[in-house]
């Protein structure tokens, strides 16, 4: 176990690295002036004067493979450095927006495992239309962009109906759509895949040998085949944070909420590169150690995997 895990991490080193490669160059050859965010953004209007100084100040100047080789050293070291755009350190311009996406992924989260188990266990093994209007609607959900399903929300229970505010992060309501812009997506995969499985486990025979014993139809699906179908689940978990990593940067941005999607979007637009890689690299990290812990919580959800680690 201890080799399994020690692979891992050496394995998540090297996506952290790919990542913040990937992130730098990305940024430094994009079209902008990283000097202007510095001395106030485009409405500034610095002298050129101000703009050199700046650019040598920050080594701006320099190679691109000199600055990727000095900021990949200062991360190494655990230094994020500065805001160019914020002027504040990086840890503390991420901390600042943190919770609200914490707040909307785990929301999100939540609401799309409900739906899917909730889904799959009242539709596996049910009849053919009704599992096939649970496919189609699983596969028009997972399929529509999350800046769709949210235009969608938007127009019918804030602008049609007024149920809930169109922007803002404050309070449970400005909540509940982001939300569920982000959990339908997931919620449409999830139930698929363990519809499937709820299926595969419904043959069982320990499955019959529980209603043999006069177990009603709900008690079978939730206290026997449930657990036996987790495993899929489990698995699909890196898919799921993936989706909701992927999908705040989005969704903050349509309802004008904050968090770290946001902040990175405002970053990109300003070539503000210590903040791309500090919430690239956050992002990142968290992806790691959620699939570390998804490949531990294997033998926790089958004990016949302890053999295979």
């Amino acid at each position: 176990m201890i080799r399994f895990i020690a692979w891992r991490l050496l394995a998540g080193a090297g996506v952290l690295w790919g990542a913040a490669t990937l992130s730098f160059l990305v940024v430094h050859f994009t079209p902008g002036d990283p000097a202007e965010s510095i001395v106030g953004g485009e409405g500034a209007a610095p002298t050129p004067e101000v703009l050199a100084q700046v650019t040598a100040e920050y080594g701006l100047d320099r190679p691109w493979y000199e600055q990727y080789a000095a900021h990949l050293w200062r991360i190494v070291r655990g230094d994020f450095g500065t805001s160019y755009r914020l002027h504040t350190p990086v840890t503390q311009a991420i901390g600042e927006q943190a919770w609200a996406t914490v707040e909307l992924a785990l929301a999100a989260a939540v609401t799309g495992l409900v739906l899917a188990v909730v889904v799959a266990l009242a539709t596996a093994r049910r009849r053919r239309w009704i599992r096939g209007l649970a496919s189609v609607s699983e596969l028009l959900v997972a399929s529509t962009p999350v800046f769709w399903l949210g235009i969608v929300l938007l127009t019918v229970f804030s602008f049609g109906l007024r149920l809930f505010p169109a922007t803002g992060s404050h309070g449970f309501a400005s909540l509940v759509l982001p939300a569920l812009a982000l959990a339908l997506p997931i919620a449409g995969v999830l139930g698929h895949v363990l519809r499937e499985a709820l299926e595969e486990v419904l043959d069982e025979p320990f499955i019959v040998s529980a209603r043999s014993r006069g177990l009603a139809d709900t008690a079978v699906r939730v206290r026997h085949a449930l657990r036996h179908a987790l495993l899929p689940l489990v698995t699909m978990t890196g898919y799921t944070v993936g989706a909701l990593l992927g999908g705040a940067v989005i969704t903050e941005t349509l309802f004008t909420r904050q968090g770290i999607g946001r902040l990175l979007i405002s970053a990109v637009n300003a070539k503000d590169l210590p903040v791309v890689l500090g919430v690239v690299l956050l992002s990142a990290l968290v992806y790691v150690l959620v699939n570390l812990v998804v490949d531990l919580l294997y033998a926790v959800v089958d004990p016949r995997l302890k053999g295979n680690r």
